[in-house]
C-alpha cells in the first residue's frame, strides 16, 4: 500500500500509544490497475444493488461540459435553530477518503445503504481519480516530478464509473469534498507544502473534476450536476498532514471547514483560522479491550489490530470486525448519552482484512440510524446547522467536555436566555 504514514496518539491519562492512520486513499495501485478483492458480505446481491436513480434537473453547462449548474442541491435538510430548552440532535458524519468506484463497487454499496436509511455522507474525492494515466503529465504536484503520485491512477473504466457515482451521489444529497490529488505523506509529503503550494494542489484537483470530458474523451456520460467551484467548501488532507499550510489557503478560498486534524476530542466544534473555518477533526473514541483510545477511522483501527498488514490473520477477522464496530458504537454512545457532540467517522473504499471494516461501518450505520434524534449528515449540512444556531447556545454546547451531560438537563441548560433590555422610548417634547 502506498503512502501510509504513522503517528502516535496518547490517550488522555494513559501511557499506552495507538498508531494514527493518516487518511490513506487506498483506492488505486500503480500502473492504473486498482486491486479489487471480493468484499466479505452476508448478502452480496443486496449490497451491490444499484441505488434508485434520481431525476436530473435542467442544467447549464460549464466550461467543456464536464460540470453544470443545476441550481440548489436537492435533498438538503432545512437548518433550523434549536428551540429554548431543546436537546440538540446527535449528528453523525460518515466520510470517505479517495471515493473511487472500483470493481468491488463499494461506492454503490454505501450509496444504497445511505438511501435505505435516509443518510447523507461526505465523499472526499481524490482529483486524479478523474484523470487518465495517459494524461498524468497534466498533474504537477508540489515538490514532486510531473505526474508523480503516491496513489495509483485509475483505469479508464474505473474513472468512468467514478464519474457516474459522483454525479448520482450529489443529486441524492451527498457532499463532494476533496482529498486533493497525489496523496503524498511523510518526509516528502504535504506537511512541507506552503499555502501557495496547497493552492496549486486545490486548483488542480478542481480542474481535473471540471475538465474530465476533455481529459478522458468520454462522450456517453452527462455533465456532473454541480459547479465544483461553488460546491467545494472543505476537505481532508492525505495522512492528516499539512493542515498548517492548508488553512490560510482554505480560508482565502472561502471554504467553510477542514477535517484534517487527528485525535480530536468528542466535543462540539469550534472555529479556527481566525474564525474562518469550522474544525472537524477525526476523533479519539474508546477502543474495546485497550486502555487507550483509537482514531475514528478504519485504517487506524486496522493498524492497531494487524499493523501495516492489510491481510492479517484471517482467524481474527470476526473478532476484529466486532472490535471495530464496538469502537464506533462506544464513541456514539458516549456522545449520544451526554453532550451530544457530533461524531465523525472516516473511511476508505477498501477491503483490508477481508473487508471487515466495511462490514463494521455498515453495522454501525444500520444500528444508529433508527435511534431517536439521530441525524446522519454531511459536513456541509453540519456547517449549515451550526451557522443557523444562536451563538450563545453554541458557546454553551462548546463548554461541555467529552461524556459530560448538561447540568440540570437540557431544558435547564439551554433554557430561554435572559431577554435583552427593552429599548428606551423616545423622549416626548413637553406641550406648550
Amino acid at each position: 500500500m502506498d503512502a501510509l504514514s504513522r503517528r502516535t496518539l496518547l490517550a488522555a491519562g494513559a501511557a499506552t500509544a495507538a498508531t494514527l492512520a493518516a487518511g490513506c486513499s487506498g483506492s488505486g495501485t500503480g500502473g492504473g490497475q486498482a486491486a479489487a478483492p471480493a468484499p466479505v458480505q452476508a448478502d452480496p446481491a443486496a449490497r451491490t444493488e444499484s441505488p434508485t436513480a434520481v431525476p436530473k434537473p435542467p442544467a447549464t453547462a460549464i466550461g467543456d461540459g464536464s460540470t453544470s449548474d443545476t441550481g440548489p442541491q436537492p435533498n438538503q435538510p432545512k437548518a433550523e435553530q434549536l428551540k429554548p430548552g431543546e436537546r440538540p440532535p446527535q449528528f453523525v458524519v460518515f466520510s470517505w477518503d479517495g471515493a473511487g468506484e472500483l470493481d468491488n463497487r463499494l461506492f454503490t454499496r454505501f450509496r444504497k445503504l445511505a438511501q435505505d436509511h435516509n443518510a447523507s455522507m461526505t465523499f472526499f474525492l481524490s482529483g486524479i481519480y478523474m484523470l487518465p494515466e495517459g494524461k498524468k503529465d497534466l498533474y504537477r504536484p508540489p515538490q514532486h516530478n510531473v505526474g508523480a503520485s503516491d496513489i495509483g491512477y485509475l483505469t479508464d473504466q474505473h474513472i468512468h464509473d467514478t464519474i457516474e457515482q459522483i454525479g448520482a451521489s450529489w443529486l441524492e444529497g451527498h457532499e463532494i469534498g476533496t482529498h486533493f490529488n497525489g496523496h503524498f505523506c511523510g518526509a516528502n509529503g504535504g506537511g512541507k507544502w506552503s499555502p501557495e503550494e496547497w493552492d496549486s494542489e486545490i486548483e488542480q484537483a478542481m480542474g481535473f473534476v471540471m475538465n474530465w470530458r476533455t481529459n478522458t474523451g468520454f462522450t456517453d456520460l452527462p455533465a456532473l450536476p454541480f459547479d465544483y467551484r461553488k460546491e467545494l467548501i472543505g476537505g481532508r488532507t492525505p495522512c492528516l498532514e499539512g493542515q498548517r499550510g492548508l488553512l490560510p489557503t482554505a480560508a482565502k478560498r472561502g471554504w467553510k471547514y477542514d477535517s484534517s486534524g487527528p485525535g480530536g476530542l468528542q466535543v462540539w466544534p469550534q472555529k479556527f483560522q481566525g474564525g474562518a473555518l469550522w474544525d472537524f477533526p477525526l476523533q479519539s473514541v474508546p477502543f474495546p479491550g485497550h486502555s487507550f483510545q483509537v482514531l475514528s477511522m478504519d485504517y487506524n483501527i486496522m493498524y492497531n489490530q494487524s499493523g501495516n498488514n492489510t491481510k492479517g490473520d484471517s482467524g481474527m477477522y470476526p473478532a476484529w470486525q466486532t472490535q471495530a464496530r464496538d469502537a464506533y458504537l462506544a464513541g456514539f454512545e458516549r456522545a449520544y448519552t451526554s453532550n451530544r457532540a457530533p461524531l465523525y467517522i472516516g473511511n476508505h473504499f477498501e477491503q483490508w482484512n477481508g473487508g471487515i471494516y466495511m462490514n463494521a461501518v455498515e453495522e454501525v450505520l444500520t444500528t444508529i440510524a433508527s435511534r431517536p434524534e439521530v441525524r446522519l449528515v454531511s459536513f456541509r449540512q453540519l456547517v449549515n446547522w451550526l451557522e443557523a444556531q444562536d451563538p450563545a447556545v453554541l458557546r454553551k454546547l462548546q463548554g461541555l467536555n467529552p461524556g459530560q451531560s448538561p447540568a440540570g438537563g437540557w431544558e435547564n441548560f439551554l433554557g430561554t436566555p435572559a431577554a435583552p433590555p427593552a429599548a428606551s422610548a423616545p423622549a416626548t417634547a413637553a406641550a406648550g
